[in-house]
């Protein structure tokens, strides 16, 4: 697997992943209705540093490093995670959290926190654990699922 910087060239690959997490509403908070356009401009939008995992060059994963808040919060870094479904289960995940760390220590972040990571999502609460996340806080009724009803999201963070 190789992580790389994305490009313009990436948006299509991108957008087609964003798409099929998206239609799950099992972790990101977009609804599965959200245009191409929409997800673009949150993604890929100039205040992150966007990147792509790729196998034998395919898209198989994507990730973001930004500010958390602007100012005097953006010393902690903020990030969003998306792996194709078809590649699940063989790692990605955890190779695009381990290279995001590194990445943003060298980008001069002194921690890394989580805004919403789905108390439901099992997987992912057990893999940001696994990389050295701390639940800080659990946030009630915080998402909204179309047939689970308002579930809890946790605040994830970790000094980097």
């Amino acid at each position: 697997m190789i992580i790389r910087k994305a490009t313009k060239e990436d948006h299509e690959a991108i957008w087609e992943i964003t798409r099929q997490v998206i239609t799950t509403c099992e972790s990101l908070v977009f609804a599965p209705d959200t245009s191409r356009e929409r997800m673009l401009v949150f993604w890929c939008n100039r205040k992150k540093h966007v990147f792509v995992a790729t196998i034998d060059d395919e898209v198989v994963g994507t990730f973001f490093i930004s500010d958390n808040q602007p100012g005097l919060g953006s010393h902690v870094a903020n990030a969003g995670y998306m792996v194709s479904p078809f590649a699940e289960g063989k790692g990605i995940g955890f190779q695009m959290g381990e290279y995001s760390l590194k990445e943003a220590r060298r980008l001069g972040y002194k921690s890394m926190q989580f805004n919403i990571v789905l108390k439901s999502n099992e997987r992912a609460v057990h893999l940001w654990q696994k990389l050295g996340f701390e639940i800080v806080g659990e946030v009630p009724e915080v998402f909204n699922h179309p047939t689970k009803g308002l579930i809890n999201g946790y605040v994830m963070w970790q000094r980097l």
